[in-house]
């Protein structure tokens, strides 16, 4: 089957947070795509909704089985079929595992800069954010595993939430690297929430390494989040899995799952995943190749056009992560959205400057070719100038 990512449906809908935006702004910000989901998985949706009862469900064995074939199928991981358990999202799952595997006032590490939400899950849990900055060379990104060992040392802290592959810049962790963080929390009596939701959004031909597959010690201390919302587009549903290999671990995140009310599905989560792991590979394969064009197109526009931004190499997530440093303003996402209608996300949330900008992707051609230009022609007609003209009512605003 061939399928049209050039062509997307309209979004610009009370209830679509992405297109919440004036009238003629482009939404290049919060992590969701606007192409239509797979035909396959709206094909599945449809017959589920014609058996026109929406009761209580339950998990059915074929929901575990569509995990576990996927997970083995593409990314070479077996599962322990015990490990699973259904949650309604990743996030949820999170903040279960931050509010009953962590105590009041103890740390969790984080490594930045990273999704911004794990610092929500952190605070609104009464916990303290600690952060560790990734290394930063022109670009390239890397985990500064003494600063990490620091910051596991310390027995305040108790819970490191990771990123595998990594939000915002993009990158798979290698083995090794994987292998030294995990024997880093088992020293020192650390627990790893590894988030991978974007793990099946990478350049073709390249897979991640699920952080629990690494060896025992990974599998042993780590808690892993998974689903099919990313990339499928599928996060409003609320489907989503938790997996954990170690008995102690598991029991701890089912209870707590469980009473956090975050673990029964609604009528469409189970049809939903089911489908998209059963059914979706093809289109998952076309997708991938299109966001990489997408993002190969971006990569030549900010070197031709605009130099001055510093371009993350990346080989995962549909996300350009950019350093414009060198523009000298002091709020990117303002200038971009006062002067351009491009609404984009500030590096502020994600732990760095708002000299560094999240752009999304997951568009139509068209839509891109346009945001950039629009981004081309407000930083090419007087950068300094216009970064004065943005009032500070409208940076808090847009930020």
């Amino acid at each position: 089957m061939t399928y049209d990512f050039d062509h997307a449906p309209n979004r610009r809908a009370p209830d679509a947070v992405k297109w919440a935006v004036g009238e003629n702004e482009l939404p290049l910000w919060i992590a969701d795509m606007d192409f239509a989901a797979a035909p396959e998985i709206r094909e599945a949706l449809g017959e589920r909704l014609d058996r026109a009862v929406f009761g209580y469900g339950d998990i059915p064995e074929s929901w575990y089985q569509a995990y576990r074939n996927w997970w083995a199928r593409r990314h070479a991981f077996s599962m322990d079929p015990e490990g699973l358990i259904f949650c309604t999202g990743v996030v949820p799952a999170i903040s279960t595992a931050v509010r009953k595997l962590t105590t009041p006032a103890e740390n969790v590490a984080i490594l930045t800069p990273v999704y911004n939400i794990f610092y929500n899950s952190i605070r609104n849990n009464g916990r303290n954010v600690l952060e560790v900055p990734l290394k930063n060379d022109g670009g390239a990104y890397a985990i500064d595993l003494d600063r990490l060992e620091t910051a596991l040392a310390d027995p305040q802290t108790r819970m490191l939430i990771f990123c595998n592959p990594h939000n915002p810049v993009g990158k798979i962790w290698d083995r090794e690297t994987l292998a030294a963080v995990g024997a880093l929390a088992k020293r020192y009596g650390v627990t790893v929430v590894s988030d991978e939701i974007h793990c099946d959004i990478a350049k073709p031909g390249r897979g991640y390494i699920p952080f629990a597959s690494v060896d025992e010690t990974c599998a042993g201390v780590s808690v892993t989040c998974i689903a099919p919302t990313k990339a499928f587009n599928l996060a409003g549903l609320q489907t989503a899995a938790v997996y954990c290999a170690d008995p102690l671990l598991r029991h701890k995140m089912r209870r707590a799952l469980n009473t956090d009310e975050v673990a029964e599905p609604n009528a469409f989560a189970v049809t939903a995943a089911e489908a998209a792991f059963n059914r979706g590979e093809a289109w998952l394969d076309a997708l991938n190749v299109y966001l990489w064009e997408n993002r190969a197109l971006a990569e030549r526009f900010f070197a031709e056009r605009m130099p001055a931004f510093t371009v993350t190499k990346a080989e995962a997530t549909y996300l350009l992560w950019l350093d414009g440093t060198a523009l000298g303003v002091e709020n990117l996402p303002a200038f971009f959205r006062e002067r351009a209608g491009v609404v984009l996300s500030g590096g502020r949330q994600y732990g760095a400057t708002n000299a560094f900008l999240r752009l999304n992707l997951a568009c139509p051609r068209s839509r891109l070719n346009e945001a950039l230009e629009r981004m081309a022609d407000a930083v090419n007609t007087g950068t300094a100038s216009r970064a004065a003209a943005v009032s500070p009512t409208k940076r808090a605003r847009s930020g």
